[in-house]
């Protein structure tokens, strides 16, 4: 029998969120939503006196904050009541309101860091040693870093209008891949015919029928090939785009301008290439460990996604999963199982899925309403992993709101996955800490060793094709859909090595990845995972968690390295990373023994 998915009025109360803690009822979402228009409309009274004195400054600063605050609230209730269920039509359009709302307030408050810019340093430096602005002493700073690459009002004003021009490219290539290419007819598992989709493809690659991977892995690509050209052209456009505001702005570079926008080095980007160029080897050994195990004589691109041990019988319920979670992070100390039983025990999780619901999980929530999570539960072992993650990032949110004022309650992008990661490498290790069968170990060994290959290694190279695309442009030099997938194919045989056989497919995979339209994005994904490995190895051999919980309570109370180095990692260097690389290859020792003993 198909098990019917429930309407979210069928969904226990108890496996819903409570989203009554923010507003009471939709009447005082009403009420707060026309205050934060009314206190918007009135920061205009702050225009062209910002900097008249220490005062006026903090009053206007205040002011903008507090708008925010309920901003953020208000966003919360509307966001989450439409995510919950989003045929509701109601929320629906609550959730169209308050992102028209969202721009009204960033509109009505643009003057005030052009004002402070246009002050003299000394000036601000007078106000901000003044007592009652202290405390936004960092902010300022921050603020100031920029003022080199500030351009005149008039300046500024012609950017900001071509915006839309800049992100031209990137829209053009969003929609042609999600909504006008289409792809062949391919066979599943079963030997039906189907209709090829990017969705589809994913599964298909993990197949155990090696036919049904690569008429899966051709097809797909037939329709990208068929495009190079348009696809190199827009991909070059995007580039150039990157490459002039970089210019204009007066930084040296594209990779310099997107870097510091999170007050990053650039030698944190050049640590991470160098350093993943050093331990290339045990990627290659991971591949020749697929080529034994599948017992084929090439590996091939397609070849590389299927899973090489079968999956485990590991049925969980969510309370079990629940037990499984705190037992986990039990290293991180009692403060820390306090909020994550809270999060169970105080509906902060909306579990189950429901008709309408969106699909996935987040962990959301603002500065004044509890770090909310929303799961699609499933009993499998993957949600297990899933929930620890969402609860990394709550359980972040939570001591930085708790440690912190709004102003610095909240954390960059560089830090947000750090947390998430955390837990669910201290996860790995308690299954394999408390398991002993051979191939529960297999499984859970292979499913890290893939989520790193999958995060540090191949997020890798794509930083470092993005990179060569911004230099190739910046010299002059055309990005042709040829020269493109000539650097492309070498640069990915580097990385998966001699057993990897050259498809001539995999050359076009520049023309199908979004995240080269993401200006020096995905390094990220790969430091935060080595950085996330390393601290929970220290956490459970050097008791390093107090050390820890402080990096959660920092927010952005400085610059990210900075907060970093509260936790004992410095990313300036390389010893983090050779630590999960370390990691890495005990993992890999022990998966070589179990599969081909």
């Amino acid at each position: 029998m198909v098990e019917e998915i429930p309407t979210r009025k069928e969904v226990p109360e108890a496996l819903t969120w409570d989203l009554q803690k923010i507003f009471y009822s939709d009447e005082e979402w009403e009420i707060e939503l026309k205050h934060i228009k009314e206190a918007s409309q009135n920061l205009t009274q702050f225009v062209g006196h910002v900097g008249e004195s220490s005062r006026t400054l903090q009053t206007t600063y205040e002011a903008i904050l507090a708008v925010n605050r309920s901003l953020e609230k208000v966003y919360v209730y509307a966001h989450q009541k439409f995510d919950q269920d989003t045929s509701n039509q109601k929320y629906a359009a609550y959730n169209d309101r308050v992102q028209s709302l969202w721009a009204e307030v960033s509109a009505a408050e643009a003057f005030f860091e052009p004002e402070v810019l246009a002050l003299p340093q000394s000036t601000l430096q007078e106000y901000m040693d003044s007592k009652s602005l202290a405390q936004y002493q960092h902010y300022f700073d921050t603020l100031l870093k920029q003022k080199p690459h500030i351009l005149s009002a008039d300046q500024e004003a012609l950017l900001a209008g071509a915006s839309d021009i800049f992100g031209a490219s990137e829209q053009t290539f969003s929609v042609f891949d999600n909504a006008d290419l289409t792809f062949g007819l391919v066979h599943d598992d079963k030997g039906r015919e189907i209709q090829l989709t990017n969705g589809l493809y994913s599964r298909l690659l993990e197949s155990k029928d090696r036919d049904v991977r690569r008429e899966a892995f051709e097809t797909l690509y037939d329709s990208y090939i068929r495009f190079q050209n348009t696809l190199a052209s827009t991909l070059s456009s995007h580039i150039k785009g990157h490459n002039y505001l970089a210019k204009v702005r007066q930084y040296d570079n594209a990779r310099q301008a997107a870097v510091s926008r999170n007050h990053i080095p650039e030698s944190v980007f050049t640590t991470l290439i160098d350093s993943v160029h050093d331990h290339l080897p045990l990627l290659h050994r991971f591949v020749t460990l697929r080529k034994k195990v599948l017992q084929v004589e090439d590996v091939h691109s397609y070849d590389l996604y299927t899973p090489l041990v079968k999956s485990v019988d590991f049925d969980v319920n969510f309370e079990e999963a629940k037990a499984i979670v705190l037992r986990a992070l039990a290293p991180l100390g009692e403060d820390y199982i306090k909020v994550v039983k809270q999060a169970f025990d105080e509906r902060w999780i909306d579990v189950v899925e429901n008709k309408g619901k969106r699909s996935g999980a987040y962990s959301g929530g603002a500065y004044d309403t509890v770090p909310y999570i929303l799961l699609n539960w499933q009993n499998n072992l993957n949600n297990v992993y899933t929930l620890a993650h969402e609860m990394g990032h709550s359980v972040h949110s939570y001591f930085t709101r708790t440690n912190q004022g709004y102003h610095y309650g909240d954390y960059p992008i560089f830090l947000a996955e750090i947390a998430s990661t955390t837990n669910e490498s201290l996860l790995t290790d308690y299954l394999l800490s408390t398991n002993d069968d051979p191939n529960f170990r297999a499984y859970v060994l292979n499913q890290y060793l893939d989520g790193f290959k999958g995060t540090v290694f191949r997020q890798t190279q794509f930083a470092e094709f993005e990179d060569w695309l911004h230099q190739t442009a910046a010299a002059g030099q055309a990005l042709t859909a040829e020269t493109l997938s000539d650097f492309y194919m070498a640069l990915n045989q580097k990385y998966y090595g001699a057993d990897l056989f050259p498809d001539e497919e995999i050359a076009y995979e520049w023309s199908r990845i979004p995240h080269f339209y993401y200006d020096y994005y995905v390094y990220q994904y790969a430091t935060g995972e080595a950085a996330a490995t390393t601290l929970a190895e220290g956490i459970l051999e050097s008791d390093q968690a107090e050390a820890y919980k402080q990096f959660l309570k920092s927010g952005s109370s400085k610059y990210p390295l900075d907060v970093m180095k509260v936790a004992g990692v410095d990313m300036s260097q390389k010893d983090y990373l050779n630590q999960a690389f370390n990691i890495f290859e005990q993992r890999l020792n022990e998966l070589e023994r179990l599969l081909l003993q």
